[in-house]
């Protein structure tokens, strides 16, 4: 089969597409034909060896996949050959086939795409366990959404909707912007052009955002905390925007606010009951039409490279997959 295969800790454009041995199905595992996999900004951390896990070189990027199974092993009861399932295996995807634990394989609805289902498990299920479990975002709460438009943050803009928060979607173009408003956010902030305290404390009129999801880090950090409303929940997710920010511990003690840890892969790992809910919950929401993953760019397999030097870039919108079928 035809794979991306990373050789050394290096950047993106130093992956090569190789001719590799087929995965066969261990005890325990399945086999996927892969229609789509996922592309996130961990992939791309762990190709330059700067994610919290570095895999045993070489290895083949990409996280999450969605397909059909075109073999199984032993021991694996509830799933068969020929069913559409997605996978979260954290390397792997890049390929025109990956061998996946039964444990970290899910059926997917036959209403649901494969380049759909690709993009849950991490951005949406990252979102989901932030909103839900980390923030206990309630009805009639406001979210605010740092950079808003990427995989991570649009997924928010779309969760905090259904769960009846009042979403305010901040990042740094219009264009970008008016997608969380197609998305449904009810409001908008431009954090190139406006101030985001100023129109935070004109929209909230004074009182500041209960929840702030912060995939992105840097410069907006501080200012966003500043306006956080008293009792509110900051979720820290990750540092898109490159720089870890600092911040001044008296604010969190004058605002009676909570700075609180998202690391999905862990809860993943640790609870995987309910999170295997969440993307039971993800999945029905994404055929009902409560959430409507964004797919902004479909790349082949020998364009891998290139999807993940837009991901660093900041250039997606949404989500992007890889498709190596084409």
């Amino acid at each position: 089969m035809r794979a991306v295969l990373c050789s050394a800790f290096d950047q993106p454009e130093t992956l090569a597409v190789d001719t590799v041995a087929d995965p066969a199905a261990a005890a325990g595992h399945v086999v996927i034909s892969v229609h789509a996999a996922g592309v996130n900004f961990p992939d791309a951390l762990m190709v330059m060896g700067q994610y919290q896990v570095r895999p045993p070189l070489p290895f083949i990027p990409g996280g999450e996949a969605a397909g059909v199974i075109v073999e199984v092993g032993t021991g694996v009861n509830h799933l068969h050959v020929g069913q559409r399932v997605v996978a979260f295996t954290r390397t792997g995807a890049f390929a025109e086939r990956l061998s996946a634990p039964a444990s970290a394989v899910t059926p997917i609805p036959d209403a649901l795409a494969f380049e759909i289902a690709a993009t849950l498990p991490l951005a949406f299920g990252t979102a989901m366990h932030a909103l839900i479990d980390r923030a206990r975002l309630a009805p009639g709460d406001t979210l605010l959404v740092l950079g808003a438009s990427g995989g991570v943050g649009l997924a928010a803009v779309m969760i905090g909707k259904a769960l009846g928060a009042r979403v305010i979607a901040a990042a740094s173009t219009d264009d970008k912007l008016a997608l969380c408003r197609a998305h449904g956010a009810d409001e908008v902030i431009n954090y190139t052009t406006e101030s985001l305290r100023d129109r935070l404390k004109a929209l909230t009129n004074g009182l500041g955002p209960d929840v702030i999801c912060d995939p992105v880090g840097g410069d907006v950090t501080e200012p966003a905390f500043r306006s956080i409303a008293w009792g509110g929940r900051y979720l820290v997710i990750g540092f898109a925007g490159g720089a870890i920010p600092s911040l001044p511990l008296n604010l969190p003690l004058l605002k009676g606010a909570s700075v609180v840890g998202v690391f999905w892969g862990a809860f993943e790992q640790r609870e995987p009951a309910a999170n295997a809910r969440h993307l039971a919950q993800l999945m029905q929401w994404a055929v009902d039409g409560t959430i409507v993953p964004v797919v902004s760019a479909r790349y082949p397999l020998a364009q891998s490279a290139e999807a993940l030097r837009a991901m660093l870039d900041r250039r997606v919108v949404g989500k992007v997959v890889v498709t190596p079928s084409t």
